[in-house]
């Protein structure tokens, strides 16, 4: 059923305008729980359930923040069988972003260059649908981002950990989007000791009332080695309950075929990003030394590739350009791919797979 829903669906998308192709596709995906658009993901297997920051999921693959911007339709997301979908990012006040175009597709490299600026309808919007689907179940979290113009950003991120704390499952704090000047900067040691003492210190008061929730810090994958430790350092003495690894590359790989549109200002991501991305995971792995769990995002188009991302130490997957390249099929793809991994290589949790091979990836050149 995925398999033809994915021959109609696929072509059109992808003879649209990409931002205009996003719209209808989440128009669809928010109107499927009221008509049979799409269709329902059977049961998982149970060796796929892993748990992380005190979740339980039932399978590790989630919906990366970007695709469900402003909490539309994640109940559909979960119906078809990921395992959490993050939404946002989400900034107090709404934002309509840069100026299009600021989404450009690079098909021969299966990529995605963005600069869309944190568009979204602002936390008031998001909270209230969130609040509306408090009692539907399944994990979604939330991603958070400053305004663009904000006089005081770390006051924003407080804000909306008061806000989402009581009806997210975990909130991500996103230092590290390319697309808002001086974001970046955040990720700098003493201003993410601060900005994360404030809002450990916000959740914590918080979960008085509202129970705990995670907070999960997303880096960038373009940090150097010294910076890595110092936020990780970081991260562990704040006690975050986890990290994401990692957010699209300001970068631009010397074997892109696209070379015109690779001109484009902005984030890559999609299968360019794979190696980077999956080496600072195994980086962030043997620092993190099993003192939180980790998210690995950034190139999964295959079952291969969201394998490979576990044993460099990701408890957790999370899909976006992927999707935009192979539709919903990777989604069982990779199921399938795991469940494997765990009968040849007579495993009984996934698990014991995670950080198999980090530490000798990082004994391994650097990926250009």
């Amino acid at each position: 059923m995925i398999g033809l829903f994915d021959s109609l669906a696929q072509p059109l998308l992808r003879v649209l305008d990409p931002e205009d192709a996003h719209f209808l596709a989440i128009k669809a995906l928010k109107f499927a729980p009221k008509f049979p658009l799409l269709p329902r993901a059977a049961e998982d297997d149970s060796r796929l359930a892993v748990r992380a920051f005190g979740l339980n999921f039932k399978n590790p693959i989630g919906v990366a923040p970007g695709l469900d911007k402003n909490g539309e339709a994640p109940d559909a997301l979960l119906r078809l069988g990921f395992g959490f979908v993050e939404i946002g990012t989400v900034t107090p006040m709404p934002q309509s972003g840069n100026p299009r175009p600021r989404l450009f597709r690079l098909e021969a490299d299966k990529a995605v260059i963005n600069r869309l600026g944190f568009n979204n309808d602002g936390a008031a919007m998001v909270l209230r649908r969130l609040a509306a689907r408090a009692n539907e179940g399944g994990i979604v979290g939330v991603n958070i981002g400053a305004n663009r113009d904000s006089a005081d950003r770390v006051a924003d991120y407080i804000r909306l950990i008061e806000a989402f704390a009581p009806v997210a499952s975990y909130v991500t704090v996103n230092v590290s989007s390319p697309n808002t000047p001086g974001l970046r900067d955040l990720q700098e040691a003493k201003a993410l000791d601060g900005l994360l003492a404030r809002v450990i210190e916000a959740r914590d008061r918080v979960s008085r009332n509202a129970g705990p929730t995670p907070v999960l810090l997303k880096i960038a994958p373009d940090l150097a080695l010294g910076e890595l430790d110092d936020i990780v350092g970081v991260a562990r003495a704040r006690k975050v309950d986890g990290m994401i690894v990692g957010n699209t590359t300001v970068s631009r790989p010397a074997h892109l075929r696209e070379r015109d549109k690779a001109k484009e200002q902005g984030g890559l991501s999609g299968r360019p990003l794979f190696a980077l991305s999956t080496r600072m995971l195994a980086e962030t792995f043997v620092r993190a030394e099993g003192a939180f769990a980790l998210i690995g995002v950034g190139g999964i188009d295959s079952g291969r590739a969201a394998l490979e991302k576990l044993k460099s130490g990701a408890t957790l997957v999370q899909l976006y350009t992927g999707l935009v390249f192979r539709g919903l099929g990777l989604l069982d793809e990779i199921k399938t791919e795991l469940l494997n991994a765990l009968q040849c290589g007579e495993h009984e949790k996934l698990d014991e797979l995670v950080g198999a091979d980090a530490a000798a990836m990082t004994a391994e050149p650097w990926p250009g």
